[in-house]
């Protein structure tokens, strides 16, 4: 009964946050936006519900339901219809979603964001003392710090982190744990597919490192999946023997596409240096 009450309440305030958001976003466009000629005075900013609805193809009695938060089912169809009536971006888009009780619309893998935002760039860098990167969908560095590059030999972008573990004997070297961290890379790149299964590059680079290393083929066979936020790593480096982090990963909702890693050192060594 408490579970029933809960979810009635969350239904609730689900449909009041959407009932609030379509109003103001319609506000928000004006008819001269959408090529409709004003020729009358409005008493409300923005497009009206019949307005919104005819642009939408939907009906208005139906759109006017939704709006006002009653308890109806909406189809993906008419939430994106409606989405690119109202104009709403990314963000928007994916919220309207979930306010619709559907599951946001998936990234293909030519939805890219151009660039690395500025602040994510001096996270990366500014994390001086310790390695930092931030990799793509698929594992490929976009950005690394001098520890990150000094520490596992990457190029400032380009690399794959699972491929350079599973076909570079010296990067697999650097590891006194190796199985440990090959199974937990095969395990979060499974999990991270399913991320976007639409994508086909997931089945290309599995293909390819199935054909060049029977270590990633046996592994990826077991389909484990994990998706670990915060793990232990350690290194083996010629100079400050072996080296023990606390390995975390993060999303960045302006980057979707993105994950930042950070490693915090369990001890305080020197700098590495590239």
């Amino acid at each position: 009964m408490q579970a029933t009450a809960l979810s009635r309440k969350s239904g609730h305030l689900r449909r009041a946050n959407l009932r609030h958001f379509l109003r103001k976003r319609r506000e928000r466009i004006t008819p001269e936006e959408v090529g409709l000629v004003n020729v009358e005075r409005r008493r409300t900013p923005g497009l009206r519900r019949e307005e919104v609805a005819a642009l939408a193809g939907v009906g208005v009695s139906w759109y006017t339901w939704l709006e006002q938060g009653r308890d109806i089912n909406v189809s993906e169809e008419v939430v994106r219809a409606i989405s690119n009536t109202l104009r709403l971006d990314g963000c928007e888009r994916r919220y309207f979603f979930r306010l619709a009780g559907l599951n946001p619309p998936r990234r293909t893998g030519g939805e890219r964001r151009g660039g690395v935002l500025p602040h994510v760039r001096a996270l990366v860098e500014g994390w001086s003392s310790s390695p930092a990167y931030l990799t793509d969908r698929y594992g490929r560095i976009e950005l690394a710090n001098g520890s990150a590059r000094s520490l596992f030999r990457l190029n400032a972008s380009g690399d794959n982190c699972l491929e350079k573990f599973f076909t570079d004997a010296d990067t697999r070297a650097k590891y006194p744990d190796t199985e440990i961290v090959a199974r937990g890379l095969v395990a979060d790149f499974r999990a991270q597919s399913a991320r976007f299964p639409d994508d086909p590059e997931f089945g290309k680079i599995a293909e390819r490192l199935c054909r060049a290393s029977p270590n990633f083929a046996e592994l990826w066979n077991q389909h484990e999946v994990d998706d670990p936020y915060q793990s232990v790593r350690k290194f083996a480096h010629p100079r400050a023997g072996v080296m023990i982090f606390d390995r975390v990963l993060m999303r960045i909702p302006e980057c979707p596409d993105y994950l930042l890693t950070v490693y915090i050192a369990r001890s305080s060594p020197a700098p590495l240096r590239p």
